[in-house]
């Protein structure tokens, strides 16, 4: 499951997100903008980096690592790339801390004795989305945040419930972005199903969502330039292994136009010529 780009995808969309985990947000919490950076030499690449408003003055910013696989080294890395990072940006910035969000206490890291003063002084946030407690009870942007972690035997009562909240509780606008954080996760979580067996699954149509158009757009690529490979192959017999590699890379409407054109070929040249042209 694709862990990652749905927690990037959560915190793009509201960025407030990770301060509804901290017991002392800031109090300028709905100020903060995400984002995703590297620092190099040498190269770190940061999960999420939460900034301060431009326009207060120096602030506080945020380390945000998202980590559902063990990692015994998590830590040194962490803590390297964000020293290095504030020590790059320190006349924007009057101080730093870090979020690390688990699934469960058995991913963190072993020995964690090394870093005992940073875990233990109020800097580092350790977050156990396992031990956040009911879904029911959370905030309905968390409990989307716990819902990644919920067995496949759970998560579809979990998912409708939360599509039942979402429908009484926040704007249309929200709605649609939380309904496709939703279809999200349980695509990903269930990838061995069809279509519509997620749809009877949650009860809901993903047709007009995101997911599901990008799916549907795939299918419909992947068909169109199987079918003018079959065109191709019956007319010339036989196709060059890197006039199949140009073939593929093209998009869904060239693939299109080429299903069309190459009804007029009458050799192999012909193909390559209207490649070329394009």
């Amino acid at each position: 499951m694709r862990r990652d780009s749905i927690f990037y995808k959560l915190f793009q969309q509201f960025p407030n997100l990770l301060f509804q985990l901290l017991a002392t947000p800031p109090t300028n919490a709905e100020a903060y903008r995400f984002d995703s950076v590297a620092v190099k030499e040498p190269t770190f690449e940061i999960d999420g980096v939460f900034l301060p408003p431009d326009n207060e003055g120096a602030g506080v910013v945020y380390f945000c690592e998202v980590q559902f696989q063990k990692d015994e080294q998590l830590y040194e890395r962490l803590f390297a790339e964000s020293s290095l990072y504030f020590y790059r940006n320190r006349a924007r910035f009057s101080d730093w801390q870090a979020v690390i969000i688990y699934p469960s206490r058995n991913i963190e890291q072993n020995d964690i004795n090394p870093h005992r003063s940073l875990l233990n002084g109020g800097q580092v946030h350790r977050v156990y989305l396992d031990e956040l407690g009911d879904i029911r009870q959370l905030p309905l942007w968390v409990a989307l945040m716990v819902l990644t972690t919920v067995e496949e035997e759970q998560a579809p009562a979990a998912a409708k419930y939360l599509l039942t909240r979402t429908s009484q509780e926040v704007t249309e606008q929200a709605s649609r972005a939380i309904i496709e954080m939703i279809t999200t996760i349980m695509v990903y979580k269930f990838e061995q199903l069809s279509r519509r067996e997620v749809e009877s699954m949650l009860d809901i149509t993903l047709k007009q969502t995101r997911v599901y158009r990008e799916i549907k757009e795939e299918g419909r690529e992947e068909a169109t330039f199987n079918l003018v490979i079959r065109q191709l192959t019956k007319r010339f017999a036989e196709l060059p292994g890197e006039m199949r590699s140009s073939i593929a890379d093209l998009p869904l409407p060239v693939l299109e136009d080429l299903s069309e054109a190459l009804l007029d070929f009458t050799s192999l040249a012909d193909l390559q010529a209207w490649l070329d042209r394009r």
